[in-house]
């Protein structure tokens, strides 16, 4: 490829933006303590949170929003939050 040529991302920008803001807006609905669906199977998400004490028993899975059937899989980074206590 030469100097010349540019690629153009504008269509894919445009695809991960709504993407990105609709998760977005999804994991702040669910960390006010709505309910939400899966948008794949329609099932009810589930918000796991880490647990909130040392002698709490650590859960399978990472914090974050799931979907009983896997479709939904949203990992949290909640090291931010840890660092607030």
């Amino acid at each position: 490829m030469s100097e010349t040529q540019k690629l153009d991302f504008s269509a894919v920008n445009g695809t991960t933006q709504k993407s990105f803001n609709a998760q977005k807006n999804l994991i702040k609905r669910m960390l006010k303590g709505s309910s939400a669906e899966c948008s794949v199977c329609g099932q009810t998400l589930t918000l796991l949170l880490p647990p909130n004490s040392k002698n709490a028993k650590a859960a399978d899975k990472a914090p974050g929003i799931y979907c009983k059937k896997g479709c939904t899989d949203i990992e949290l980074d909640m090291e931010a939050v840890a660092m607030m206590k």
